[in-house]
């Protein structure tokens, strides 16, 4: 009899869920690889070598961040590949990609830019975020996380939390915890201070991760083998299938509102991670979208690794 009513519930869930078409799209230079929000700024990491700063109440670029190219094997200038972005207290921190593949590391300041770790370095660094003002956490293609001290200019910590390459690292939305996932479908929480395994899930993945979501408890994942998995303190970890890859996933700050890539069209299903009901669907996108970012419970944005940057409200 619960079976029958659950499945009731979701079929009402679905019957009133519609169609939503974003707002407006931001276009950056290059193709967006990472961006991330702040206060009434967005700033996008691009292909082109520059992070693109956009005010939000204009939808207008108001700055751009230029990094200096890069010289290839056969002596020719090119702009330097963007891997990651982050910001924090008026600091941009940013990846690229430099010399023979290895990364620079870079922070933006009062209008300077700053290279903290260079190519000669030969890390491969895949994500950089803020866990303080000064220091940092690098994860890397080797699934090595580091915690650098960018004024003292040392490692904190260097652990190999996988043997497998790394899929995803995201801190929690407190900067205490670090989510891991790799190409194995793996799952750790990692203590963001000491780097300590807290916790090794069993993993509903069976294949590589591409994305990870993590907010107030709760863990998404998005998967090679066409699952998004969900782990939740106190209740059983579940997966849901799709009938394409699921390439992102993302969580509201609450954690109440779910969304991943769910269809060959690249559509995004909302859901919630606690019921497991699907509601509205987020419609615009033609390409595999590659970040979500919830800014509240009623507004987002997300990217496909094109130009455009779509911006959603929810109902």
């Amino acid at each position: 009899m619960l079976k029958l009513l659950i499945s009731f519930l979701l079929l009402l869930s679905l019957l009133d869920a519609k169609d939503i078409f974003p707002t407006f799209k931001l276009s950056s230079i290059g193709y967006v690889s990472d961006f991330v929000v702040d206060a009434n700024n967005l700033y996008a990491a691009n292909d082109m070598g520059t992070v693109d700063v956009f005010d939000l109440s204009t939808k207008k670029m108001v700055n751009q961040i230029v990094l200096p190219p890069v010289t290839t094997a056969l002596n020719k200038l090119i702009a330097a590949n963007i891997m990651s972005v982050d910001y924090l207290n008026g600091k941009v921190l940013i990846v690229s990609i430099g010399k023979d593949s290895f990364r620079n590391v870079w922070i933006y300041e009062n209008y300077e830019l700053k290279n903290i770790v260079n190519e000669e370095k030969k890390l491969t660094i895949k994500e950089a975020r803020f866990l303080s003002d000064g220091q940092i956490i690098f994860g890397t293609l080797g699934s090595e996380v580091i915690l650098h001290d960018r004024r003292e200019q040392y490692n904190i910590y260097k652990t190999q939390a996988s043997h497998s390459t790394l899929g995803d690292i995201m801190l929690s939305p407190d900067k205490t915890e670090i989510v891991i996932v790799d190409e194995s479908g793996a799952v750790k929480l990692l203590d963001a201070k000491s780097s300590k395994i807290k916790k090794i899930y069993d993993s509903q993945n069976v294949d590589n991760i591409y994305h990870v979501a993590y907010s107030n408890g709760v863990i998404l994942t998005a998967g090679q083998d066409r699952r998004m998995a969900v782990y939740q303190n106190g209740q059983k970890d579940y997966h849901i299938k799709s009938n394409f890859l699921v390439y992102c996933v993302g969580l509201s700050p609450s954690a109440k509102i779910g969304v991943y890539t769910s269809t060959e069209e690249h559509h995004l299903q909302l859901f919630n991670p606690t019921t497991k009901s699907q509601g509205d669907r987020l419609v615009g996108h033609d390409k595999p979208v590659n970040q979500i970012r919830f800014i509240n419970e009623k507004e987002l944005f997300s990217s496909e690794g094109r130009r455009d940057i779509f911006y959603w409200k929810l109902d």
